[in-house]
């Protein structure tokens, strides 16, 4: 629906959201769910431009008046709230309206950490009073868009989905006495089990909330920098994916607090180490069944979607013997071809802060700087990492996941439609190939560069309709130029004495 929308001829987009079929049904079991679980507040949360969850909190006593009427926040918390360089708010001006944010019945869950609250996901609108548009989608949200791309991809494409997993590489760190970080919780030695072991207290309380909330937890490692760890859960559809790292995020915050650590998940804060990457696999797929995963519990702990994972249906990312025994099939190539063809806007998106940039600049330590695909060749932006998908590698672990999901969605239908060719894998180490007269395409090495990328690419800009696009290159120009405009230590270091 477009244009304005009023009561008087048509439903508008908020009014069809609250009364789309089987929703009602839905808030009565979450009622249920309250009164068996003795829950007496409701975090009521959407995402924001960076990825930050902002909301409000209701007694749960509202739940069915909130449930139709939504909660109301300033425009403005898309942007977190936030003032740039110049003291204008980012997006919205204190005139602005009201958003209107409808919950997701199906996303509620209990917190493991305090029984008395749950929380639920809400998708948000604009305010039923607009002179404009009133009740329609606010593009500025990026949990909503990343829904109705992914439904307008499915449309396009028969029913083919994306269906991912990601590894949320961050790090523990130690408080000061001033609360400020001080150093590493543990020692960078990658792979360490002993390391591992000195977390042990600290991932297993991680595991015993994720699962209650619905992350099926499957691998973790120590990693190459102070305090890191990688605690990885099973893939599934995008938005459920988004949803559960978001979540996840939320609780290493909370498990900190339990252990007086700081849950850094800042891209680098140490130079010479890894950094904190967030590998996303990435495969197609046709069909499938929604399943409940058995975490063993009598009763689950919120409603039975947020226990659930895609399974089955048909991996379009895997070889067809008929082309190739280890290429993936016409589509996966399409949709690598589609990557690499847009991977600089695309870092844009993935590589989203400033700091995200010194990952790229600390040579030898993996970082994708080029824009090639391989087979289990980490020297390339993109590798097979095993059949049937395939790993996107130029992201960190501040990225806001549902904008990066929206992206590659628009990269794969590129690739797609305009058949792209992602040309012959190497099997080389990129960096000699270079050397031997491969030409590649360089990864942009700056946010200021990224964001240049972004703004003449049209395919990856239709990720950010609407408002969104607006928004999200407001607050990252303005941090890119708060950046140029900061005296730093390193100015300090170089330049105090440098004459006469």
């Amino acid at each position: 629906m477009t244009g304005t929308l009023t009561k008087t001829d048509t439903l508008t987009q908020l009014e069809a959201y609250v009364a789309q079929e089987g929703r009602a049904e839905l808030v009565k079991q979450v009622r249920a769910k309250i009164d068996e679980l003795g829950i007496k507040y409701i975090y009521y949360q959407f995402i924001s431009v960076t990825g930050r969850i902002v909301g409000k909190g209701v007694p749960a006593d509202h739940w069915e008046a909130i449930a139709d009427r939504g909660i109301q926040l300033v425009y403005g918390a898309t942007a977190n709230l936030y003032l740039d360089r110049h003291r204008n708010y980012i997006g919205y001006g204190p005139e602005a309206s009201e958003l209107v944010a409808i919950p997701d019945p199906d996303t509620f869950c209990q917190l493991p950490w305090d029984h008395r609250v749950a929380r639920v996901f809400c998708t948000c609108f604009r305010n039923r009073e607009e002179p404009v548009d009133a009740g329609a989608y606010l593009t500025s949200d990026c949990r909503g868009n990343l829904r109705r791309i992914h439904e307008q991809f499915q449309q396009d494409h028969n029913g083919l989905h994306l269906r991912h997993g990601c590894e949320p590489e961050m790090m523990w760190l130690k408080k000061g006495a001033d609360g400020l970080p001080d150093g590493g919780a543990t020692k960078p030695n990658c792979y360490h089990i002993d390391q591992f072991e000195e977390l042990r207290s600290v991932f297993l309380r991680v595991i015993e909330y994720s699962q209650a909330m619905g992350l099926d937890m499957i691998q973790g490692d120590h990693e190459d920098a102070p305090g890191q760890l990688e605690l990885n859960f099973t893939f599934d559809d995008a938005l459920k994916t988004c949803d559960r790292l978001a979540t996840y995020r939320q609780i290493c915050a909370q498990v900190g607090r339990e252990f007086n650590l700081i849950a850094c998940f800042m891209s680098k804060p140490f130079m010479g180490v890894s950094a904190n990457g967030c590998h996303h696999n990435l495969s197609l797929w046709y069909g499938g069944e929604a399943q409940v995963k058995d975490f063993g519990y009598e009763s689950l702990p919120g409603m039975a979607s947020t226990f659930s994972y895609l399974k089955d249906g048909e991996n379009t990312f895997l070889p067809d013997s008929e082309r190739s025994k280890t290429k993936p099939g016409l589509i996966g190539l399409n949709a690598i071809g589609g990557v690499i063809e847009h991977l600089g806007a695309l870092t844009a998106i993935g590589c989203s802060t400033v700091n995200s940039y010194r990952r790229l600049w600390d040579t030898g330590l993996w970082a994708p700087v080029y824009a090639d695909w391989g087979f289990q060749n980490r020297t390339c932006g993109l590798r097979v990492s095993a059949p049937g998908r395939f790993e996107y590698r130029a992201v960190d672990s501040m990225v806001n996941p549902y904008l990066m999901a929206a992206a590659i969605l628009k990269a794969f239908d590129d690739g797609i439609k305009r058949n792209l060719d992602p040309g012959e894998p190497e099997h080389r180490n990129l960096y000699e190939a270079m050397e031997a007269g491969k030409q590649v395409k360089k990864l942009p090495m700056s946010l200021g560069e990224a964001l240049d990328r972004l703004a003449a690419n049209e395919v990856i800009k239709s990720a950010l309709p609407g408002e969104m696009y607006d928004v999200y290159t407001w607050y990252k120009c303005d941090e890119w130029e708060r950046f140029l405009a900061t005296t730093s230590n390193w100015d300090m270091e170089n330049y105090i004495d440098c004459l006469p």
